[in-house]
């Protein structure tokens, strides 16, 4: 583009303001709601199952002249196993380059020893540019609001943020607070995405979440976390309608036979609720064929971390 040639009118400043907030806390805080809660549409996966947010999930939301760019992260939490550090690598990633930095705490579980951590971590960035506010969630499960005067001054005299906030991500209390005030620290400069936009994450990775947070719907307690989903086909049909095929990895064979339940029950009940949010989402018709597969060991193998956004941690 020449010198003197004018740009678009979509990339023209004109008061508008971007950027990105790094939704960070410890696991089962309620990133995921907040971030959903935020944008006003379903981005990322919501599960009561620890770690389900596996890679940093972007939800756009504009407010006035700004665009927000909610980037939800895995859960931080102490890492043991190697799925365990690629996700809390992840979740710092996405806070070094951020202009905000929001720490989610449960209200209702207070100064936890993950608090402690991130908390500790987060001093350690001296070189931060992001502001760093701290939320307060779920504070209608506390029912002495003296304890959330404690906890805030705690928290506060631990580190010191620029606001602090006090929300329900789920009933939605506080957090238009908090996104208008967001909106206007983010730095002047052009919007990073259309105004229709309400996430950058690929329709096959999401359609894949989907049906993951299906699965964790159903068999929170009978499987571990580490199972995955991918979308191993989509073909776009007349109509409008899609089919499209998804893979259920599991780790052993025993956890195959628990997700497709007697007489393939589970699995039947997991793709019929899968399909209608999926057609929903996409507004057209979804035929949905899942398959199950044993993938043993599969934490081991760099390809499947690239699959789901992951960086394989080294040793």
């Amino acid at each position: 583009m020449a010198a003197d040639q004018e740009l678009p009118i979509e990339t023209q400043v004109d008061g508008r303001r971007c950027g990105f907030i790094a939704i960070i806390g410890p696991t089962n805080a309620g990133k995921s709601t907040l971030v959903n809660t935020l944008v006003g549409s379903k981005v990322t996966i919501v599960s009561h199952k620890v770690q389900t947010t596996r890679v940093p999930v972007r939800g756009i939301a504009n407010d006035g002249l700004s665009q927000l760019v909610f980037i939800d992260t895995p859960g931080i939490f102490n890492p043991k196993r190697r799925l365990d550090r690629a996700m809390v690598d992840a979740a710092w990633g996405g806070t070094s380059d951020a202009d905000a930095v929001v720490l989610l705490v449960d209200a209702a579980r207070g100064f936890s020893d993950d608090v402690v951590g991130i908390i500790e971590r987060l001093k350690e960035a001296k070189g931060a540019k992001g502001k760093r506010i701290l939320a307060l969630n779920k504070i209608d499960r506390v029912e002495d609001k003296e304890d959330l005067l404690k906890l805030t001054k705690a928290l506060h005299d631990a580190i010191n943020f620029d606001r602090v906030f006090m929300i329900s991500a789920t009933d939605g209390k506080g957090v238009a607070d908090l996104r208008r005030y967001l909106a206007g620290v983010m730095p002047e400069g052009p919007w990073h995405y259309p105004e229709e936009d309400i996430s950058d994450t690929p329709l096959r990775m999401l359609a894949a979440e989907i049906t993951r947070e299906k699965v964790y719907q159903y068999l929170h307690q009978e499987l571990p976390y580490d199972i995955t989903v991918e979308t191993t086909d989509w073909k776009d049909l007349k109509g409008p309608a899609a089919r499209i095929e998804q893979t259920i990895y599991v780790m052993r064979e025993s956890q195959k036979k628990i997700v497709l339940g007697h007489g393939g029950a589970t699995i039947k009940r997991i793709s019929s609720e899968s399909r209608a949010e999926l057609s929903k989402m996409i507004e057209r018709t979804v035929h949905l064929f899942l398959f199950v597969k044993v993938r043993e060991n599969w934490e081991s193998d760099p390809e499947r971390y690239r699959s789901i956004g992951l960086d394989f941690p080294k040793d």
